[in-house]
């Protein structure tokens, strides 16, 4: 009889177990749904205080740790160029760090010099009229393990099915969820300078540079608050696709079909996430190109 009531011990406490990692599961988006849309990007143009990777993104995760361990009030961001389901996972590149400002506020030169002083650099990315965008529940660690396996194919779909020129992909962690942005529109401001450098070593067969000659200017506050910092921490992975007539590196995260489709043919559906109103299809961005990426892991970190 002793036995028996082990048993049922035992398989209690098992039962129990499997249910609470299914509701912990279920509460990190197991079941979320992931609605993909073409509209209003989730942030305005920002100011970002980076750090610049070239390895596997499964290896961001400190980079994340120590930009958030400089300022646990700011938002964490990252932003992938290259697709590791075709790049060598070696060869992909990414920029992560924290969000300084947001719109017309600009970043005060203390907050600037102090992460620089941890050898982060600074740059501003504008704000696209147009992006493929959606979000995913940020409640745990195992939150950003599931939007890796479930949110990047979704995006993926959604781009290549509308034959979209859709790069590089953001990432923004903002209080209890992450926003995924891939601009539709000035993409080549959203690629930090070292990814020129990059490129400029490893060109296509044409010789073609693949960044834009209009990116946002670097902010640098005096030479003397570039100090090196010994420690580094971080949190981040990603896929893509490109046609034979894009001038860009093999490296690139972009996406697009035979022929990229217009503004005009997409469905810009409901209100951005900042609230912004719909966008109208007949609007169509200056300056567009027709170009068209999966990320990494951060900690979750003390918004």
């Amino acid at each position: 009889m002793s036995d028996l009531l082990l048993l049922g011990l035992i398989g209690g406490l098992t039962l129990l177990l499997l249910l609470t990692l299914l509701a912990f599961a279920g509460y990190s988006g197991l079941l979320a749904g992931v609605t993909v849309s073409a509209g209003s990007p989730p942030i305005r143009n920002v100011t970002v205080a980076y750090k610049f990777h070239i390895g596997p993104y499964s290896e961001t995760g400190r980079l994340f740790t120590e930009s958030c361990s400089v300022s646990p009030k700011l938002r964490s961001i990252a932003i992938y160029y290259d697709n590791p389901h075709v790049v060598p996972p070696e060869k992909c590149r990414c920029a992560v760090g924290s969000i300084l400002s947001e719109g017309e506020e600009s970043p005060s030169p203390e907050l600037i010099q102090f992460y620089q002083k941890f050898g982060f650099k600074v740059f501003s990315f504008p704000a696209p009229s147009h992006v493929v965008t959606t979000t995913f529940p940020y409640t745990s660690t195992l939150s950003i393990w599931l939007a890796t396996r479930r949110v990047h194919p979704a995006l993926d779909a959604y781009i290549k099915e509308r034959k979209l020129c859709a790069h590089p992909r953001l990432e923004i962690y903002q209080q209890d969820q992450i926003y995924f942005m891939c601009p539709l529109a000035r993409q080549g401001d959203f690629y930090v300078p070292e990814v020129k450098e990059t490129d400029d070593t490893q060109m296509d067969g044409t010789g073609a540079d693949t960044t834009s000659d209009t990116s946002s200017v670097s902010l640098e506050v005096g030479p003397g608050s570039r100090e090196t910092s010994a420690a580094t921490l971080s949190p981040g992975v990603s896929s893509r696709g490109w046609d034979d007539g894009d001038t860009r590196s093999e490296h690139s995260y972009s996406e697009s079909g035979a022929s990229g489709s217009s503004f005009e043919e997409l469905d810009l559906e409901g209100e951005g996430p900042l609230g912004e109103p719909r966008l109208s299809p007949e609007v169509e961005p200056l300056g567009a190109t027709k170009w068209p990426r999966e990320p990494s892991t951060p900690e979750k970190g003390e918004e």
